[in-house]
């Protein structure tokens, strides 16, 4: 292969930042070490409730130290997981669980069906299929100690597979007493019954997190299949290690300082399949889409015309080029439902160009009466790859005469500030970059990303009553092929008032230490049981 001057620059940034590396990361190394896992994540982790945000770093640490009731298996059928058995009664409208034995808080508490009634009704506040369950339940209710019902108005059979959809927010069962807080507020006890405990006492939000093995867990006997089956814990300690600088990471990486590395640059993969102890690895392989959200309550993205401005403005190959630089890993989509997916078509996707149109996307906002009001793109500055993609939609913006301001923080910041609904000038946003799982995309009961409710809509409250009568069918779709021709009908109002936009779909692999095994590959999660690290 020939080695570029950059490439060499490159080499040498990564040579040299091992060699300072290890003095920063063995002051950390404990007796463990043997049986201890250190993980460089793509973000820090700053919010810990994995029902109030749906960002992916928390839903991992929701996966860590909670359970689930049901779980995807890699054919992504449910299977039970905190369920012991399960019946629905014959006019399919009751449907009655019972705890398997052995389920235990970290506090020494045991798990009741009170905390799976709490835990499911926080979670269908936020959760498409959860506000879905709960819009069809005449009663959600304890009958025993492990006992609860699910009582509808009418039959829905794909309650269990809702159950056990694995989109964020999913439904990790909590605490009772931490259930019942409102889903608009976050829980901070990081008591789960999961296969692994937060150590409270070695969290370093900003520089490290600890997990430690739940030694009290009972997994499941059955082998473990996608996310289902038994979560079989074969180390002491993980540790998810803050490292913001990409070329840092993956020094630590190759001095076997971290043993993986979730985000490496797509410009390094060569260099990373050259190491003979490192290799890359396709957890997600139906991959990621990235989503561009417009506040739909402030100017100028409340007024069509300036949303529909968006979708000629935007040049999808420009961006896959920054979000990630090797094309073999990219495509461009034009379906509100991504690409690959049983969902995705072509209806009403005259819009796109290749290049885009900045002259269309001038004229369109000219007609929405945009008079030179300030559009603040939420910019998180420890994800590289959309860092990159927001400062390239900001000079895209400017260039056809748009006043933009970037706020940057890191990703945690963007996850706090996207929340507010209040004008810019009072902390609030116009538009963030980030990405949803094609996996999830194709379920309008289950990704966020395609709800049009208004107020109880994801953030940027996108807001069509003809959308969401249509989604609203979608539950009852008996086949493959009425769901669709439902597509189709979505899609075309979509694109019409357009919700949000996708800005192309690219899989993003993760670089391990060859010594890690055992990672189990699905959409969304990425879970800490069932990995080995052999000993060096």
């Amino acid at each position: 292969m020939a080695i570029s001057r950059r490439s060499v620059i490159k080499i040498g940034m990564a040579a040299g930042t091992a060699l300072s590396i290890p003095s920063v990361l063995r002051a950390k190394t404990t007796a463990t070490a043997a049986r201890t896992v250190r993980m460089v994540k793509s973000t820090d982790l700053r919010v810990f409730d994995p029902i109030w945000t749906s960002t992916n770093i928390t839903a991992d640490h929701g996966a860590a130290i909670y359970d689930t009731l049901f779980a995807l298996d890699s054919k992504f059928m449910p299977q039970p997981q905190m369920v012991g058995k399960w019946s629905v009664s014959d006019d399919k409208k009751t449907y009655t669980f019972e705890l398997r034995d052995g389920l235990g808080w970290h506090d020494g508490t045991p798990v009741t069906a009170a905390d799976c009634v709490a835990s499911i009704r926080r979670w269908g506040q936020v959760h498409p299929g959860g506000q879905l369950i709960m819009a069809s339940a005449s009663d959600i209710t304890k009958r025993d100690d492990k006992t609860f019902t699910i009582s509808l108005k009418e039959p829905l059979g794909v309650l269990v597979d809702i159950l056990a959809d694995l989109t964020p927010p999913c439904l990790f069962i909590m605490r009772e007493k931490d259930a019942n807080r409102p889903a608009t507020e976050q829980v901070a006890a990081n008591i789960g019954s999961g296969p692994f405990r937060f150590n409270h006492a070695l969290a370093k939000p900003g520089a490290s997190i600890t997990y430690d093995r739940n030694e009290l867990y009972v997994p499941r006997s059955e082998a473990p299949d996608g996310l289902a089956g038994g979560k079989i814990v074969n180390v002491d300690r993980v540790i998810w290690d803050s490292i913001a600088d990409q070329q840092t990471a993956l020094a630590a990486l190759q001095a076997a300082e971290v043993e993986y590395f979730e985000k490496p640059p797509g410009d390094l993969f060569s260099l990373i399949d050259s190491d003979p102890n490192i290799q890359l690895q396709i957890l997600d392989r139906p991959g990621w889409n990235a989503v561009m959200r417009m506040n739909f309550l402030q100017p100028p993205f409340n007024n069509v015309k300036a949303r529909q401005a968006m979708l000629h403005l935007i040049d999808q190959e420009a961006f896959l080029r920054v979000l990630s630089p090797n094309p073999k890993y990219t495509q461009t989509v034009t379906s509100m439902f991504g690409g690959d997916t049983i969902a995705s078509n072509d209806e009403n996707t005259g819009w796109y160009k290749r290049g885009g149109d900045p002259e269309r996307a001038a004229q369109l906002f000219k007609e929405a009466g945009y008079a030179g009001e300030k559009v603040v793109i939420l910019e998180p500055t420890d994800w590289h790859e959309v860092d990159n993609a927001s400062q390239l939609l900001a000079a895209a913006l400017r260039s056809i005469g748009v006043n933009v301001e970037l706020a940057p923080s890191d990703w945690g910041g963007v996850t706090t500030r996207r929340a507010k609904k209040d004008p810019v000038e009072n902390g609030g946003w116009n538009i963030f970059i980030t990405s949803e799982s094609a996996y999830s995309l194709g379920n309008p009961l289950g990704s966020p990303f395609l709800l049009a409710n208004g107020d109880n809509a994801w953030y940027g409250w996108p807001k069509n009553d003809d959308y969401e009568a249509l989604r609203a069918i979608w539950a009852s779709a008996a086949t493959h092929e009425e769901r669709k021709a439902l597509a189709r009908k979505m899609q075309r109002i979509w694109w019409d008032f357009v919700g949000d936009l996708r800005l192309g779909k690219y899989i993003s692999p993760i670089a391990h230490r060859k010594t890690l095994t055992g990672l189990i590959g699905m959409p969304q999660i990425v879970p800490m049981w069932n990995m080995r690290k052999a000993a060096t």
